[in-house]
């Protein structure tokens, strides 16, 4: 009798899950509009998780809790992940608070190309 991949069964056809790399790499599509940097040379990224339903949870932060601009990042982010994932959700963190520490080499090469003194 042949073995049944039960977790494969469950799947809906066609559904395969995205690596984490994949979607961090969309998710530098999603540019800070305030700064014009993207989110993840930003260091606003603090984790990425891809789970069975091929649904991207994205623990985000931003430079400020006080940010308007959160419907902003989450239509770039809908925008940036859409064909790759079936869905995705953003918990915004604020622990630990950001700080230009967590900005990236890069990054920090972008910022200095717009003037600022990182």
């Amino acid at each position: 009798m042949p073995e049944v991949d039960l977790e494969a069964a469950n799947k809906p056809a066609g559904t395969t899950v995205v690596a984490v790399e994949d979607v961090t790499e969309a998710l530098k599509d999603v540019v800070d509009p305030e700064l014009g940097i993207n989110v993840v040379d930003l260091g606003l990224i603090y984790g990425v998780t891809v789970d069975d339903s091929n649904t991207a949870i994205i623990d985000m932060t931003l430079t400020s809790a006080a940010c308007p601009l959160t419907d902003v990042i989450e239509d770039q982010t809908r925008m940036s992940l859409d064909g790759l994932v079936n869905d995705f959700r953003i918990n915004w963190v604020w622990m630990p608070p950001w700080g230009p520490e967590k900005i990236t080499d890069d990054g920090r090469d972008q910022l200095r190309a717009l003037g600022f003194n990182v």
